[in-house]
């Protein structure tokens, strides 16, 4: 299948890569010419067959507006055209809503994973009509992992099920953070790298964040080299502000995005573990303890 692809970052190249090898045909263009041959967005849409699909690999907010600016004035009625960053699920709406008054398809679509999507395969969470998920459907099938791709309901569900699931995402690495501070504090060292290793070995809390766990404390066991200064990506202030607005008692997920606001005020153990978390499923880096 022929695809057009805007934006070859950590997520993007990868995605591209990933097609490429199952056999698809990417016409990709980044705004940094060292990443791509083709050196327009203009440039991509006017080499794709009709229809067109058009897949999105940009932050979110102005980049992103700006791209979609301008396709509309590139593609024409019955192409289809695909958000695969994170952006705002009402801004997609909105975008599906206006570029349907001009006959053009749109899908949001959720994509989890991190860099190490490329190897082991993605998680595609997509919103839209079920004609046009169908139509990208053999590209989500190269992109994700065995059972990892699937429509979630209509235009925005795509953005808000990984609006929710990066909520989650804060929580459960806030949860590992103060966990292994509290082993930290015992009256005796224990070994937080072998016990992170033998809690994913039949234990209930066994998951891929604790095999991350693991490799950051292998590199770093007391974590000693990086602050405990960590971002967050804007679907967690999403997600609380979802929660207020609809009455949800999501009282964890807020105190996991609260915490890394403190985080930006203090140092401690547990957001030193959440800092390498990010750097090692995301690449998102970590501040050195001397900056």
């Amino acid at each position: 299948m022929q695809v057009g692809l805007i934006g070859l970052g950590r997520m993007g190249s990868r995605i591209r890569d990933r097609l490429v090898r199952a056999g698809h045909e990417v016409l990709a263009y980044d705004q940094d010419p060292a990443t791509t041959a083709v050196r327009s967005i203009e440039a991509v849409v006017a080499q794709l067959a009709t229809p067109r699909v058009v897949w999105v690999m940009v932050p979110s907010g102005s980049a992103t507006d700006a791209v979609f600016a301008t396709l509309e004035g590139l593609v024409a009625p019955g192409d289809l055209l695909v958000d695969g960053g994170n952006s705002d699920f009402r801004d997609s709406q909105a975008r599906a809503t206006r570029l349907s008054g001009l006959g053009i398809h749109f899908l949001d679509v959720g994509v989890s994973g991190g860099v190490y999507g490329g190897e082991r395969g993605f998680c595609l969470m997509a919103g839209g009509p079920e004609a046009d998920y169908r139509t990208i459907e053999p590209l989500a099938a190269a992109l994700a992992a065995p059972d990892a791709h699937a429509r979630v309901g209509p235009s925005g569900a795509g953005h808000y099920t990984k609006m929710c699931h990066n909520a989650i995402e804060y929580a459960i690495m806030e949860a590992l953070g103060e966990g292994f501070d509290l082993l930290n504090h015992f009256d005796a060292p224990i070994d937080a790298r072998r016990v992170a290793d033998l809690w994913n070995h039949g234990s209930v809390i066994r998951s891929w964040l604790l095999e991350l766990a693991g490799q950051a404390l292998e590199k770093d066991p007391d974590l000693s080299t990086i602050t405990g200064y960590v971002e967050d990506s804007g679907e967690g202030r999403w997600a609380i502000r979802e929660a207020v607005e609809r009455g949800v008692p999501a009282t964890g997920l807020a105190e996991s995005l609260f915490r890394r606001f403190a985080s930006r005020e203090r140092d401690s153990y547990a957001t030193r573990l959440i800092a390498a978390l990010r750097d090692e499923f995301g690449q998102h880096g970590t501040v050195p303890r001397d900056a």
